[in-house]
């Protein structure tokens, strides 16, 4: 796992198998527990984003097809957690998913794991293809996440 220059980098290769995200995201949050001073950002953000990013790989992405894969590359930074969620699908168009907090879409079900990691992540981008999604989380210097929260 260790890589360079203080960076640190993962890869996990996982089925296309909704029942592997938990354990996989746990282990991910595990290892990035470079600090105790990120555990709100690690227990919160990076937890619930990743899930989702599993989730939609898997589900959209491969289809749910058993015979494909989810790949995820983590990069651990002093300052930041990149990670990438890669899946064998042909890819979408992130801006063609609706908006969940537009009234007209409060009650559908697409788009509201999108949207919540883009509130959760300090960065999300898509390849062009849209196979890949790139979640990046900047690592506060605060010491405690409620303390974050009435800052």
């Amino acid at each position: 796992m260790s890589g360079h220059d203080g960076f640190d980098e993962l890869i996990v290769d996982l089925p296309n198998d909704l029942s592997a995200i938990e354990a996989a995201v746990e282990d991910i949050v595990r290892r990035c527990r470079n600090c105790d001073c990120h555990q709100g950002q690690l227990s919160l953000n990076l937890r619930v984003s990743l899930s989702e990013a599993l989730a939609n790989a898997m589900q959209y992405g491969n289809e749910g097809r058993d015979d494909k894969r989810v790949r995820v590359e983590v990069t651990i930074a002093p300052e930041t957690i990149t990670a990438r969620v890669i899946d064998q699908g042909r890819g979408f168009d992130p801006k063609s998913v609706p908006d969940p907090t537009q009234p007209e879409n409060l009650l559908r079900s697409s788009g509201r794991g999108l949207f919540l990691m883009r509130q959760l992540m300090d960065e999300v981008h898509y390849n062009e293809r849209g196979n890949c999604v790139t979640l990046v989380l900047r690592l506060s210097h605060r010491t405690d996440f409620g303390e974050a929260a009435t800052a």
